[in-house]
Parts: structure tokens; sequence; C-alpha cells
């Protein structure tokens, strides 16, 4: 396989998406995980191809994990989102991109509070 990658200067839309999957990969290794699968993705297929096939792809656990730790704007799909980025790709694309986050910022929000007593 080819790697896509491009070099450091490239200034197009899709190589500064690219970059900012690279990116993603060591934001969230300093928040303490490492998203090794979906880096080794994006540095074989590129970013936006990456992006494409991933935001379809059921049982990906970045998004939850992003959320649990409250940083879901460092997601995958939350980059898609970005005004700049959002030429990239489809209107389904983008669709699914908007509704996995609503759905992943609903699920995990259910079940979240414990129950404590009040004081008397």
């Amino acid at each position: 396989m080819k790697s896509l990658k491009p070099g450091p200067s490239g200034n197009r839309p899709e190589d500064q998406f690219h970059e900012a999957m690279l990116a993603l990969y060591d934001t969230c290794a300093m928040l303490g995980f490492r998203p090794v699968l979906f880096r080794r993705y994006v540095i074989l297929n590129g970013g936006v191809a990456a992006a494409k096939e991933l935001v379809f792809k059921p049982g990906t656990t970045g998004l939850e994990r992003l959320i649990d730790l409250g940083k879901p704007e460092l997601s995958m799909e939350a980059t898609m989102l970005l005004e700049k980025f959002q030429p990239l790709f489809s209107a389904g694309e983008l669709k699914e991109a908007r509704e996995r986050l609503a759905s992943a910022n609903r699920s995990r929000s259910r079940g979240r509070l414990t129950a404590s007593p009040t004081p008397r």
C-alpha cells in the first residue's frame, strides 16, 4: 500500500485535513489513549479517504472515548464538520458525522448521574 501522507507544506484542503487527522492522534495520546489503528489507517489511506470510510463504520470507539474525556471537539467527526473541511465531504458524510456526534453525546449523557443522598 502506498502512503498518501503529504509533505509539511501541503496547502490544499485535503493536505490540511490529513495533517489534522494525524494531529488528532497526537492530541489523543496526550489525553491518555492512543488510537493506533486510526493513525495507521489515515497514513495508509489519506485523511479524507479514511474519514469517508470510518464515518460509516460501526463500532469505532474513538468518539466515545473523547466524549468520556469531555473532548468531542477533538473527534474526526467534529473535524469533518469544520467549515473549511466541509467541501471535502458529501452531504451524506457530513450528515452522518453530525448524527454520530449528536447520538454519542446523548447516549453518553444517559446514566452518568449517580444517586447520592441529599443532606437533611
